[in-house]
């Protein structure tokens, strides 16, 4: 048994949220339909000739990407174009394209976050907000008979964390009234008779992607047929996703030895360094993809060093002068996101006993050779 697209959209929108995308970004599906089975899917950066290539030999009929195939408004299909003939080669192939940009970026386990853990940084804050999680508070009256499994029931589906802290709760006793109706099937009483019951008042916080997952498991819990609760919108907010990271390395470090560092970790057989190598560096900020606009938002940080690509000339003597060092490991640093994304997508499909197998492109698209 094949999932279909849809499926797969669905395992992608749970790991890689859309609304962890910056606005305007061309993600989603780019290109075929979701109403078909998928075989097999590869994981890739870009797409390219060559990847559809590999997706054809490997049986893939859906390639998820992070790098759009179409990010410009299109004034023609001809297929006697670069790009006319990648599209023709897709589409002829019956191959769908799937893309996850910068809410891949942002997501955890994603770009950023892989790129910060495999340098080892801790203590790491967001360099640029897109996305902070709005908080609600749960308030539900629960008979004493039944606090602690409704208290479970919630927490067991996600309510209840306040940063590195869980289950968090607080609840009084007091009591409860109601009047059921002749048509009513009460847990406590009978129809027709006014009821006191002593009861707790639980609160607990639930962020709004689990919203409903934990009324579900309240209410599954709760043992009235009519549960009596509230959802109350917080001024507060939760976690905070965006575009990369900052941190404290493991240990200070010259520029130079993390330079080194940095081309075994990201899987490159080169960087450009700007400051001197001899600088000791203790807290670095990394961002996938280009990040020459994000200096000053590393400088507030209090990073010593972005490891980031795409660096250009003029960026790289404004960071020098601002007394930031600067590695660049180039844009295709952020190949590290496939093999993680791909295992992602493979317990997906074992988890639903399916036959869709995913694959990590082998393709190297990096455009640069260094002579």
């Amino acid at each position: 048994m094949f999932v279909n697209g849809h499926t797969v959209m669905r395992w992608m929108e749970t790991f890689a949220p859309a609304r962890l995308a910056v606005p305007d970004d061309r993600i989603g599906l780019q290109l075929g339909t979701a109403d078909k089975e998928v075989r097999a899917i590869l994981v890739a950066l870009d797409v390219t000739e060559e990847v559809a290539d590999e997706a054809i030999a490997a049986g893939a009929n859906w390639i998820v990407a992070h790098h759009a195939i179409i990010y410009r408004p299109l004034k023609n299909l001809r297929t006697d174009t670069p790009a006319g003939r990648l599209y023709e080669k897709l589409i002829k192939h019956d191959i769908a394209v799937y893309i996850a940009h910068t809410n891949l970026d942002a997501a955890e386990g994603g770009v950023n976050d892989l790129m910060a853990r495999a340098l080892g940084l801790h203590n790491c804050r967001v360099l640029e907000t897109v996305y902070e999680e709005p908080l609600y508070k749960l308030v539900v009256f629960v008979p004493e008979t039944h606090l602690e499994p409704v208290m479970d029931a919630v927490f067991d589906a996600g309510a209840g964390a306040i940063g590195e802290y869980s289950r968090c709760g607080f609840y009084a006793a007091g009591t409860g009234t109601f009047l059921p109706g002749e048509a009513a099937n009460p847990f406590i009483g009978e129809a027709g008779r006014t009821e006191r019951v002593a009861e707790y008042r639980l609160e607990t916080i639930v962020p709004e992607p689990l919203v409903a997952d934990v009324e579900r498991a309240m209410r599954q819990a709760h043992p009235y047929e009519e549960p009596a609760f509230d959802w109350i919108s917080l001024r507060q907010t939760g976690r905070r996703y965006g575009l990369g990271q900052c941190g404290d390395l493991p240990g200070e470090v010259t520029l130079a030895e993390l330079a080194e560092q940095v081309k075994k970790a990201l899987d490159v057989d080169r960087v450009r360094v700007v400051g001197p190598l001899d600088r000791r560096v203790r807290r670095a900020a990394v961002l996938g993809g280009s990040g020459s606009r994000y200096i000053g938002r590393a400088l507030s940080a209090g990073a010593d060093v972005l490891i980031t690509g795409d660096i250009d000339y003029h960026s790289a003597h404004d960071a020098l002068a601002a007394g930031l060092c600067l590695i660049d490991p180039g844009h295709n640093a952020e190949k590290i996101v496939k093999r993680a994304l791909a295992d992602y997508l493979r317990k997906q499909a074992e988890a639903a006993a399916s036959s869709t197998k995913v694959l990590a492109s082998e393709v190297d698209t990096d455009p640069f050779a260094v002579l």
